[in-house]
């Protein structure tokens, strides 16, 4: 059997690594690889393919912001990543996350159907389904057609048009037929259940698949010397991973709330550890330590290891990967509730809040801290639910199933 991924990147971002994951699992057990990717750095490696070059994504970026449509556009490297897989002939075409301005998805879409490409789509987030935003938050316009868009510059960036109604109609039309050679993946049961209700997806094949951890990396570590070279000796420590940090109240991150919670512990024994990007000249209480971007995946997971707690404040997660790999590390999770975050945890190792209540974030978070957990036996069920090895056999399992095996 013979699988093609497709995905914005490669080996980076949390997408990217779970595309690598997949198509390293692939080939570990004799199957047949290729990966098609659209941004970032060329590879060398063999079977994959960059089908979009940097300059050429960039002016489709810009041309989607007198058009409106976000997912349009990108004719000649949607031609080139078409010819590859006429000339891979793949059993299964497993599209991942398809944004970043490198194909035009509904011709894509369009020529899978047409041609009888068994696809499997995995959604990693909600735009598949919404034909526009990657996050709805509260606003339900996606189940009727969109148009007349609330966070129309903030979703797609255009200049002048509200193009959100007509792609949503290009998106619909391009899925309808479209029902047995596809199977929708979800990454948590929250979101399998949104795109149920979506006019888009509602009628097709639904599954649920958690994101993959590697577990090789994300584990318990002896941690003791890190916490002395940071001066942590004897502190509590609260452990908050973003890919962007800032004070910015409408932020779906939520590092606003963080900084609040840290100010409301400035007396106690606790320091705030936070890895992720920050804009410079952000002021942060004392108690807060900003690391900045931390590449380093295992050094990331000995801070996962080293914390008492892992706090996540965003307001809408479709999977939550720092939830699975604080678990992995063997450290219980408290948050705000935000869709999948409180389906896909382990609820003896975690607590979630309504969003933006900081006080009961802290009642939570004080409990927490103040309870002691078996983090080898934590890291040890954790490992079982979110392995990359668990992730790999279901997708074997569907795409086995698209092709009459299963």
């Amino acid at each position: 059997m013979k699988v093609l991924q497709v995905n914005n990147v490669y080996n980076k971002g949390s997408t990217g690594k779970i595309t690598y994951d997949i198509h390293s699992e692939l080939l570990k057990y004799g199957y047949d690889s290729v990966v098609c990717y659209g941004r970032g750095e060329k590879t060398k490696e063999k079977n994959v393919h960059k089908t979009c070059g940097e300059f050429y994504s960039k002016c489709n970026n810009l041309l989607s912001r007198f058009t409106g449509l976000m997912y349009g556009g990108c004719y000649f490297s949607t031609k080139k990543l078409i010819s590859i897989i006429k000339k891979e002939k793949p059993d299964v075409v497993h599209l991942q996350c398809l944004n970043g301005y490198f194909v035009n998805v509904y011709r894509l879409i369009t020529w899978l159907k047409k041609n009888n490409v068994k696809t499997v789509l995995t959604l990693h987030a909600e735009f598949m389904y919404t034909a526009n935003c990657g996050h709805a938050l509260d606003c339900d316009r996606w189940q009727t057609g969109c148009g007349h868009c609330p966070r129309l510059r903030r979703e797609t960036k255009t200049l002048f048009f509200d193009g959100t109604a007509k792609s949503w109609l290009k998106m619909k039309k391009a899925f309808n037929g479209f029902d047995d050679n596809l199977v929708v993946v979800s990454v948590s049961p929250w979101l399998m259940d949104r795109a149920k209700k979506s006019p888009i997806l509602q009628n097709k094949k639904h599954e649920v698949v958690l994101n993959g951890v590697n577990t090789d990396v994300f584990h318990c570590y002896d941690t003791s010397e890190l916490r002395k070279q940071m001066g942590l000796d004897g502190k509590k420590i609260i452990f908050h991973a973003t890919p962007a940090f800032n004070n910015d109240v409408n932020s779906i991150k939520g590092g606003y709330y963080v900084i609040k919670l840290a100010e409301k512990m400035l007396d106690e024994n606790v320091v705030f550890v936070v890895a992720g990007n920050y804009p410079n000249g952000l002021k942060v209480p004392s108690n807060v330590l900003l690391l900045g971007n931390v590449s380093d995946q295992i050094l990331l997971a000995k801070y996962y290891s080293m914390a008492d707690v892992t706090l996540l404040t965003s307001k809408k997660e479709t999977f939550s990967m720092v939830t699975a790999e604080s678990l992995c590390c063997g450290t219980p999770v408290v948050g705000f509730k935000a869709g999948a975050p409180e389906q896909i945890a382990i609820p003896e190792y975690s607590s979630f809040v309504e969003y933006g209540d900081v006080d009961a974030l802290k009642s939570e978070v004080d409990k927490i801290i103040g309870t002691v957990y078996l983090s080898e036996q934590m890291s040890i069920e954790a490992s079982e639910k979110y392995s990359k090895k668990t992730m790999m056999q279901k997708y074997v399992y569907i795409y086995e199933g698209l092709n009459g095996k299963g």
